[in-house]
């Protein structure tokens, strides 16, 4: 089983390549923009609609719903003054629309505002998929994040960093972190990512929009995780917290200062041992030395002297 787990780990980047190319509904974006933003609210129109699809695959939905307002705001205007500073674009799902501050971005978890726009759209099409009922902030963060492509070597990097801080926490303690500042805003949403993209890697592509629409029915998240998964969310999470032991367990004791000074203690030891070794051969080879000058005087002194 890990070895298969570790297969299906290799894979996921490539099937969500193949979900952006398999047909989905057409997925409209209305953007709008003041004169000063145009050029990238031009960019964004140009963007491969394809792109944006694999997202609908991803929640599973077989009809995108209406056009999405895409709307990009200045540093001076009302909604830019109304976000925190760190918020480079919010999700309004129930109007269908999204904010985008192109002066702000790229900013984590998105690389690029073509990021920022694919994991804002995200955001309405879960709500959508799941029939606007409630989900956790966690799930509904690294869901996007996958579907905003926000994950690579860099995010896994950033995961080890944060495993390492602060260990294992709850899922309801991610999701509080959502509600703090930006630094623990930026581990929520590392963690969250990581656990979603753990969720696809075990269960499968299917498993977000099967979870999805077992919410849209009416069951609560948890038991529409179980339907999803064959299992609880408690043992989906401690199993995640398991495949990553290394990082909050292991790595943590082996930078700890206990472990620093025993190894600075066996490297001291070794040294004197060294030291011991190399004066005790110092020291053969002076007796040595004697010895030889011993017998050369004792040699000397029995030649004949000149008659």
């Amino acid at each position: 089983m890990p070895s298969m787990t570790r297969a299906v780990r290799l894979l996921l980047p490539l099937a969500l390549l193949l979900l952006a190319v398999l047909p989905a509904a057409a997925l409209d974006l209305a953007v709008e923009a003041p004169a000063s933003l145009e050029p990238v609210a031009a960019r964004l129109r140009g963007l491969d609609p394809v792109q944006m699809e694999g997202a609908v695959q991803l929640v599973g939905l077989a009809d995108a719903g209406p056009p999405i307002r895409v709307l990009l705001a200045g540093e001076g205007s009302v909604q830019a003054l109304s976000a925190p500073p760190w918020v480079a674009g919010y999700a309004l799902p129930e109007q269908g629309m999204i904010v985008l501050f192109p002066d702000r971005a790229p900013r984590y978890p998105d690389a690029s505002i073509e990021d920022l726009l694919r994991h804002e759209v995200a955001h309405v099409l879960v709500a959508r998929a799941s029939g606007f009922r409630p989900l956790p902030r966690w799930f509904h963060e690294g869901v996007a994040m996958i579907a905003g492509l926000a994950w690579g070597m860099e995010e896994q990097t950033r995961l080890a960093a944060a495993l390492m801080r602060g260990g294992e926490v709850s899922l309801e303690t991610v999701d509080r972190r959502f509600a703090g500042g930006e630094g623990e805003v930026r581990s929520a949403y590392t963690l969250s990512g990581a656990f979603v993209r753990d969720l696809l890697s075990r269960h499968g592509q299917s498993v977000i929009g099967d979870l999805l629409s077992g919410v849209a029915a009416g069951l609560p998240f948890e038991n529409a995780f179980v339907r999803a998964t064959g299992t609880t969310l408690a043992v989906a999470e401690h199993a995640f917290w398991e495949s990553q032991t290394f990082w909050y367990r292991w790595v943590p004791f082996l930078t700890s200062s206990v472990v620093l000074w025993i190894l600075i203690t066996l490297l001291a030891l070794w040294a004197m041992r060294r030291r011991r070794k190399r004066d005790t051969a110092q020291k053969a080879a002076w007796e040595a030395e004697e010895m030889a000058r011993a017998l050369q005087e004792l040699r000397d002194e029995d030649l004949p002297g000149p008659m």
